[in-house]
């Protein structure tokens, strides 16, 4: 970039080579020059200044110009290296490059030859920079930890989420199942200045019977009920000092929201079966999928309790109502399982795309993950595609058939121009081969393709 001004780093265990590399690339007006003359010398200085580039030497006393590499990349792998190579060390040279080299130059190089080299290392390292700040830019726009989203919905939810971290207000979380409430709870607190380095605990009320929640949350001493060998620590000590985390609280019975609101007004309880007060200090955050002011016209949720949790609510829209957002969060997943399980997807064919967008997701983002992983393991392809998807999803297809009108010609019409082009496709657009796949005579295919306008080879 122009006015950049880069650091160079030239490494070789021969000080009159190194100088001289020093000397000539000092010519070039940009360049902050430095040398060393070992693997450990050149390491040390990667540590304390960051070069832009290194030269390395392949072969040297102590660790050699491989292993250094290797060092180098482990520390940072954005430092851009090129390996120069005497006669005889080439097949090293070539292993660099899978190392992670950018470039290796055999000894001895002509000035111009080290000129360019240079200058194209830097400048593929500058472009991969922008690159990666470019994808971070968009990352941070459209994504607040694994919360993603891109819609207006999700940018209202990530500017309450700025608003609230950084305080110890009571946080309750709305929507359906399987929108992430629990991905929002931590990045509530795992962005906390306060709090983000003490326990995050997560408990799900409706995974437990009433008689378990109340020893779960609080704890209990030794002989409180039977069963009860030893005292044990509940969830909102375990939490002290951090953020508990109460999914589907709707489901306590009147009793245990009784002692949660004590917990919140006082910050204090006993334990079951014992008389000492416990004092904690505590971040809560709740979540639910039930409508609470309804359940308590019903008599069937504390209204005190209610307006103790509801402090800062934060509404979690359902996937069917953020649509523009299926694109990213599928691509975000693809990325995922690629990494996760060693596979290297490319992406969605936009037939598969199109069932996703017109898919209701009553599952929301959990059951969009769980639909994406397992067209992942039946891909055939270098991308998803329709037959990949669930018969749920890739039913929407089949559905289209039958949406423009409701006369028998109609969907028979449907069913043949699916069925011709499905040949087609098959025999890659060979007009001998689909005939004689359907069937129908050779006449009738070009009539037939003529009219629905599908390519055809001869």
């Amino acid at each position: 970039m122009p006015g950049t001004m880069y650091k160079i780093l030239v490494v070789d265990d021969d000080k009159n080579i190194a100088k001289m590399i020093e000397i000539n690339l000092r010519k070039e007006k940009s360049y902050e020059v430095k040398t060393a003359t070992s693997g450990e010398a050149c390491l040390k200085i990667v540590r304390e200044e960051l070069p832009d580039l290194v030269l390395l030497d392949i072969q040297m006393p102590g660790i050699d110009g491989i292993e250094t590499l290797k060092r180098i990349k482990e520390y940072e792998p954005r430092i851009s290296v090129v390996m120069m190579s005497a006669h005889g060390t080439i097949e090293k040279a070539v292993k660099s490059m899978k190392l992670g080299a950018y470039d290796f130059i055999p000894k001895p190089f002509a000035n111009d030859r080290l000129i360019i080299t240079v200058k194209n290392s830097l400048r593929t390292s500058a472009l991969q920079q922008e690159v990666a700040e470019l994808r971070s830019e968009l990352q941070n726009k459209y994504q607040f930890d694994n919360i993603i989203g891109q819609s207006g919905v999700m940018q209202e939810v990530f500017k309450s989420l700025k608003k609230v971290i950084d305080s110890n207000v009571t946080v309750m979380i709305q929507g359906e199942s399987g929108t992430g409430k629990e991905l929002i709870a931590r990045a509530v607190h795992y962005h906390s200045k306060i709090r983000a380095n003490k326990n995050f605990v997560a408990v799900n009320c409706s995974a437990l019977p009433e008689s378990l929640l109340e020893s779960e949350l609080f704890g209990h001493e030794k002989g409180a009920f039977t069963g009860a060998t030893g005292r044990r620590i509940g969830k909102f000590e375990q939490a002290n000092n951090g953020t508990i985390f109460l999914d589907e609280i709707a489901l306590m019975s009147p009793a245990t929201q009784a002692k949660v609101l004590r917990v919140l007004q006082e910050r204090e309880f006993e334990r079951v079966g014992g008389n000492d007060l416990v004092k904690v200090d505590v971040r809560f955050i709740s979540a639910t999928n039930r409508d609470l002011e309804e359940m308590i016209k019903k008599n069937e949720f504390r209204e005190d309790l209610y307006y103790r949790i509801s402090v800062f609510p934060i509404k979690l829209p359902p996937l069917r109502d953020r649509k523009e957002d299926i694109p990213l969060l599928a691509g975000f997943f693809v990325k995922k399982y690629n990494k996760q399980e060693g596979k290297h997807l490319t992406g969605i064919h936009p037939d598969a795309l199109e069932l996703l967008m017109a898919y209701h997701w009553p599952g929301n983002v959990r059951e969009l993950e769980n639909a994406i992983e397992r067209a992942m393991v039946l891909a055939s392809t270098d991308e998803i595609t329709a037959k990949d998807l669930p018969a749920a999803i890739r039913s929407l297809g089949e559905k289209k058939i039958y949406e423009s009108d409701n006369t028998l010609s109609s969907w028979i019409e449907k069913l043949e121009e699916e069925a011709l082009k499905q040949a087609l496709l098959e025999c890659e657009g060979n007009i001998s081969q689909t005939a004689k796949k359907l069937g129908i005579g050779r006449a009738t295919i070009y009539r037939k393709a003529k009219k629905y306008g599908l390519p055809m080879v001869k």
